[in-house]
């Protein structure tokens, strides 16, 4: 499933690189969620029966288009690619390994890589921070749930959404919440942890993750918008896991230390652009009580 807004050359070449799968066994779904001209006869000129494409009638809004995407998926397993975003050759075949040994299993997080807007490899400070402070020291895949896998997304989450793969009966039952718009993807998964599902961790690289200044992630963040939602998310999730018997799962969520990390590196920016409410903002997340 490809969700698209935005960049039509990106999305292209996210495209391009389902079309260069080693592994062919797989439908491509694209829901255009915008009214960029030309898209849908691109799509017309593709004739691989493979690929289908549609454009809603109406914008509905990331959540939403995800949720369409949910609720569209036919197969077992699904993935919720970015649109800007590229599958290396081996992605699909390293994911048809793993859950040829993990049949069952409701996400698979292998190796990814960084881009930038041009393609580039690159390593960002948040990439090194996820890399060397949060994500579990693995040197062969391994199966993780429960209050431990938990525990360690809730203190930096350290998984790439659009590089995971999702067993679709699982995620049609938990879905994406209407109240959350850019840190959807960790209460998702959250939320399937509860459910009893897993995960399993793959060192292997086969996925490139685009992050550049434009994003909607990058562009709420340094507003402050995201870490409002941010805040919210940790201080009620912090309650249901204490409710739920997870004590060191709420205590991860009520510290929300690697947000509070986030927010305070995006302060010198936001002071050198003179942008006064998003200074508050980030100084209220990064050094505020744990509070709604």
């Amino acid at each position: 499933m490809l969700p698209f807004y935005g960049d039509v050359a990106l999305m292209q070449a996210a495209v391009r690189s389902v079309l260069a799968q080693t592994h062919q066994d797989w439908r491509l779904t694209v829901v255009d969620d915008g009214q960029e001209p030309g898209v849908p006869e691109w799509f017309a000129s593709i004739s691989d029966p493979r690929v289908r494409y549609q454009r809603n009638p109406h914008n509905l809004g990331i959540s939403r288009n995800y949720q369409q995407c949910v609720r569209l998926a036919e197969h077992p397993y699904m993935i919720m690619m970015g649109s800007d975003d590229i599958m290396l050759p081996n992605y699909l075949a390293c994911l048809d390994d793993i859950l040829t040994e993990y049949p069952g299993v409701a996400m698979v997080q292998p190796g990814v890589e960084v881009i930038d807007s041009t393609g580039r490899v690159v390593w960002t400070l948040a990439d090194a921070v996820k890399k060397r402070l949060y994500h579990p020291r693995i040197r062969s895949r391994r199966v993780m749930g429960g209050e431990e896998l938990a525990t360690s997304l809730l203190r930096g989450c350290w998984f790439y959404f659009p590089s995971i793969c999702w067993r679709t009966d699982a995620i049609q039952k938990v879905n994406f919440r209407d109240d959350l718009h850019v840190i959807q993807d960790l209460a998702l998964v959250i939320d399937l942890l509860r459910l009893g599902e897993q995960m399993v961790v793959d060192p292997v690289v086969c996925f490139q993750y685009r992050r550049h200044a434009v994003s909607a992630s990058s562009a709420g963040a340094l507003s402050g918008s995201r870490f409002d939602e941010a805040r919210r998310f940790f201080v009620e999730t912090a309650d249901e896991l204490k409710a739920f018997g997870w004590p060191r799962a709420a205590r991860a969520a009520r510290h929300y230390l690697s947000s509070r990390l986030h927010a305070g590196t995006l302060l010198p920016a936001a002071i050198r652009a003179g942008n006064r409410s998003a200074i508050a903002g980030l100084i209220r997340h990064a050094f505020g009580p744990a509070r709604p």
